[in-house]
């Protein structure tokens, strides 16, 4: 065991876990955080998609030893309410159906347009490649980023 001091949605959490424990399970089991899921605990489905330092990245092969410094951010962690412009898109675009894969695709357009703040259909494409629905809802997600890029650059 080893002790951490981890910066998770704007606040310094101290945990004491074994090093190669994925963060997913830090997030889920540790620290009480169930956003995050898990899917295939093989980084190949997207649904344990986190931000680090504001980058897209699957929890549940990045071990705790990994962070270091970095910032965290959850699908907690977005926005206190619900009101970030991906969440909001989500929700006018009726994106969820099951709801399973959503924070992970929600986490991965964020930080698409975090970095890319007028995709194309290809740059979205190629964001959310990662991210798997099993309902099929990828044209519903797809409408749902371009909607939350349009009103990002109106405020």
């Amino acid at each position: 065991m080893a002790k951490y001091n981890l910066k998770i949605n704007g606040k310094t959490r101290n945990v004491d876990v074994d090093p190669s424990t994925p963060m997913l399970w830090v997030l889920r089991d540790t620290l009480n955080m169930p956003g995050t899921k898990f899917g295939c605990g093989m980084a190949e489905c997207g649904a344990c998609t986190i931000h680090l330092d504001g980058n897209a990245t699957r929890s549940c092969v990045l071990p705790v030893s990994a962070i270091g410094k970095s910032a965290i951010t959850t699908i907690e962690g977005l926005s206190e309410n619900g009101t970030h412009p991906v969440q909001k898109a989500w929700l006018e675009h009726d994106v969820a159906q099951c709801g399973y894969c959503q924070g992970g695709q929600i986490m991965s357009a964020a930080a698409l347009l975090k970095s890319n703040p007028k995709p194309s259909d290809e740059d979205i494409d190629n964001a959310m490649s990662g991210n798997i629905c099993r309902c099929g809802t990828y044209l519903r997600i797809k409408e749902a980023i371009k909607t939350a890029a349009k009103a990002s650059k109106t405020k």
